[in-house]
């Protein structure tokens, strides 16, 4: 029999041209209701992913063998021998091997890091097949006899109790995180009745299990669904679950519907897609087997992922030290112009130099964006309600020259340093912004799409020459759709790109006024 590819069922592309009108979705968020409000409310404290835990072990115990190394290093040879970057070389290769073989071995996971005695042996000899290889390496090069036997034996030990030491510490502080909630994945039931009771089941029969379920939801009314389920209440349908993912802050969907109702299935990711969320279709009890690697596992249960959460862990630490690095830089480099750009509103006409106006950031979130004010202060728009045309009479004489250079988005740099916009990402639009009378979201269904990462100050629509003026639903759909083209294709290479085309972009000043 041929196996299937769930990535053809449910592709990003399949569940946006999904109709489901004879189903009914496309509704908007409902209201919370108070239980629901209440139950997310006591989520809303940010947690520490299991992802970034064991990344930050990773560079931990390199450091301590590194460390470790050199100490040993200086204190039996001593930094005045002709040898110091050879040993700098072996010290810092020996690390970094073993530290790779632990990852090959998974001794990185949280299963295996609750369980240091147990992996002892395996830490030990991992750790003495990063000495052999290097060993052997030196002996074919000629070069292992001028170093020292005293100072790599003593550094094996030392380098040995070290780590195994802190893997007895994080190994406490892991199981204290699980337990306070410092450390989890906050998920959510998507159907219920007797299959997500089964899966809910199964879930908590996982030992270290890092899962905790905050609650079900499902369309269906309650004879069909009933009320409570292996203990956690029903806390609304699917249109109410998308505010509650966003105040609660949840990591995981975990849809739990046979995958044979593909019509039912894509109806529920048509409206849950646009969270900045993992989504997983539980495969626990199905019969269709699927390619082994589409499967990932909480524990020994099965879910095949359909939508990952874009820009996450590592990578989100990797942006964000684009951001901060490059936002530095363009405030060192910008800062006259920004000056002159300050004194030159003061002197054209009464008010304030900064415009703050509340636009859409991540995950639906309001924030305060800065920019230079460009309108005469007593006919500015906050709201965006009204767009600025070509020769708008609300536009200062310095104001139509910053706009048409994009002069006046220079404070958002401050906005990316804070952290509250990224350099390079979707254009975040003010709450208000209208398209024919039209909020956008109306006009585009999967524009809150746009919102699962952090909005910037540049992005791939703008390039491609779709800035300015919003006034047509197609201008609002285009840039849509090269907004989502970006976060699908994310990559710190294809920010850098758009970063440097910007200035090039901005020299077509023909939707810009």
């Amino acid at each position: 029999m041929k196996e299937l590819d769930p990535s053809r069922l449910y592709s990003t592309e399949a569940v946006r041209r999904f109709d489901g009108s004879a189903t009914g979705i496309g509704k908007p968020a409902g209201k919370l209701n108070k239980v629901a409000l209440q139950v997310a409310s006591q989520y809303r404290r940010d947690t520490t992913s299991p992802v970034m835990v064991s990344g930050v072990m990773r560079l931990v115990e390199f450091a301590l063998f590194f460390v470790s190394g050199a100490a040993l290093f200086a204190f039996h040879v001593g930094l005045s021998t002709h040898l110091l970057w050879q040993y700098a070389g072996v010290i810092g290769g020996v690390s970094l091997l073993t530290v790779l073989l632990f990852e090959i071995c998974d001794l990185y996971q949280i299963p295996e890091l609750l369980r240091p005695f147990r992996r002892a042996g395996r830490l030990a000899l991992l750790w003495a097949c990063g000495f052999a290889l290097v060993a052997i390496t030196g002996f074919f090069l000629k070069i292992s006899s001028e170093f020292s036997r005293l100072m790599f034996g003593t550094w094996f030990v030392t380098g040995f109790f070290l780590v195994f030491g802190f893997r007895l510490v994080m190994a406490h502080l892991i199981r204290r995180w699980a337990r306070n909630g410092t450390m989890e994945r906050r998920a959510v039931i998507v159907g219920g009745g007797k299959a997500a009771e089964t899966l809910i089941r199964a879930i908590e029969q996982q030992p270290y299990n890092d899962i905790r379920v905050c609650g079900i939801f499902d369309d269906r009314d309650e004879r069909r669904s009933p009320p409570v389920v292996a203990g956690y209440p029903k806390l609304g349908d699917v249109s109410e679950l998308i505010e509650f993912a966003r105040i609660a802050r949840i990591d995981m969907l975990i849809v739990s519907l046979p995958i044979t109702a593909e019509t039912r299935v894509l109806s529920l990711l048509k409206q849950l897609w646009v969270l900045p969320v993992d989504i997983r279709l539980s495969a626990h009890s199905s019969q269709l087997q699927f390619r082994p690697r589409a499967y990932s596992f909480i524990g020994s249960v099965p879910m095949l992922d359909i939508f990952d959460k874009p820009i996450n862990d590592w990578d989100s630490v990797a942006k964000r030290a684009f951001d901060i690095a490059f936002s530095l830089l363009g405030i060192i480099v910008f800062s006259p112009v920004m000056l002159a750009t300050a004194i030159a509103i003061k002197l054209d006409s009464k008010g304030p130099v900064l415009f703050k106006q509340k636009r859409h950031g991540f995950n639906n979130e309001i924030i305060e964006v800065f920019k230079f004010r460009s309108m005469y202060a007593d006919q500015s728009d906050p709201t965006a309600r009204k767009a600025v045309t070509k020769n708008d009479p609300r536009v200062t004489h310095v104001g139509r020259f910053i706009r048409r250079t994009s002069i006046d988005e220079l404070p958002q740099f401050f906005n990316v340093l804070f952290g509250s916009l990224s350099l390079v990402g979707p254009r975040p639009h003010a709450v208000a912004a209208q398209s024919h009378n039209l909020l956008y979201n109306e006009v585009v269904d999967s524009y809150f799409a746009r919102h699962r990462v952090k909005p910037g100050v540049t992005g791939w629509a703008q390039i491609n020459g779709w800035r300015g003026e919003m006034d047509s639903d197609e201008k609002i759909r285009m840039r849509t759709e090269y907004d989502l083209d970006y976060i699908e294709n994310w990559s710190l290479w294809f920010d850098l790109k758009i970063l440097l085309l910007t200035p090039v972009r901005l020299l077509d000043t023909e939707n810009a006024y």
